[in-house]
């Protein structure tokens, strides 16, 4: 994700990209930079934007660091916490920071629609599906748009009225407002999502796919466009696409 996203920095006439870390790849090139080991590195090249994909365990240390320095930081981790939330609304109050679960613009969408839907239906269940090579179930796209849902719909979903599994998890798990989430890993698979709402003699299905990581660039290219518009910290990429 991080050369994708190099890549796509450096093709955009309106950006530059000026600095790399990744202390896997230290000393390897990318689109002309070379990659750093230190955040450091950022503040040294004057960098007024960052870009993270990495995982919650470094972006706690990340985040603080590019706040106290001024920068502005544009977030595709996932896995944070209430805590982690109010921590980094604290931090950014000299920068800016967006943190998105998806920043393919058909996801977000997709999510909004699953939103918009959910007070409008009795059951509702999501399944996600992702390449074999994913260590976490479920996705941070699938809570994040069951955690959505349930606040639209609040109470009332139809109860599941299952008794018996023949195979343990079959009904998938339970997620807020008691929403089912099933997690595929697949090989040949990127990322894909359907969200399933039903009511007496109808249903509706919501599915996104994305093919390839480019999908996800025009978001990120976005955000860092816009990230000085919005002061302080933004979940969610829908204010940056006016929705």
């Amino acid at each position: 994700m991080g050369s994708a996203v190099c890549a796509a920095v450096a093709a955009d006439p309106h950006l530059e990209l000026a600095a790399a870390v990744d202390p896997h790849a230290v000393g390897q090139e990318r689109e002309g930079v070379t990659i750093a080991a230190e955040l450091r590195a950022l503040v040294d090249a004057a960098c007024t934007v960052a870009v993270d994909f990495s995982v919650a365990a470094a972006s706690r240390i990340t985040l603080p660091f590019l706040a106290m320095h001024g920068i502005h930081a544009v977030v595709g981790t996932t896995g944070f916490t209430d805590d982690d939330i109010t921590r980094f609304r604290g931090d950014f109050s000299g920068s800016n920071c967006l943190i998105t679960a998806n920043f393919a613009i058909s996801a977000v969408l997709m999510m909004r629609f699953a939103e918009m839907a959910a007070p409008l239906f009795d059951t509702a269940e999501i399944i996600e599906l992702h390449h074999d090579q994913k260590i976490d179930a479920p996705s941070g796209t699938a809570i994040t748009t069951a955690g959505r849902m349930a606040v639209a719909r609040g109470s009332g979903w139809a109860a599941d009225r299952t008794e018996h599994e023949v195979y343990s998890g079959s009904r998938g798990g339970q997620g807020p407002g008691g929403i089912r989430v099933h997690s595929v890993r697949m090989r040949g698979m990127v990322a894909h999502q359907e969200v399933i709402l039903g009511a007496h003699g109808q249903t509706l299905t919501i599915r996104q796919d994305s093919y390839d990581r480019l999908s996800y660039m025009p978001g990120v290219v976005l955000a860092c466009k816009r990230i000085h518009e919005f002061p302080g910290l933004t979940v969610g990429l829908e204010p940056f696409l006016d929705l």
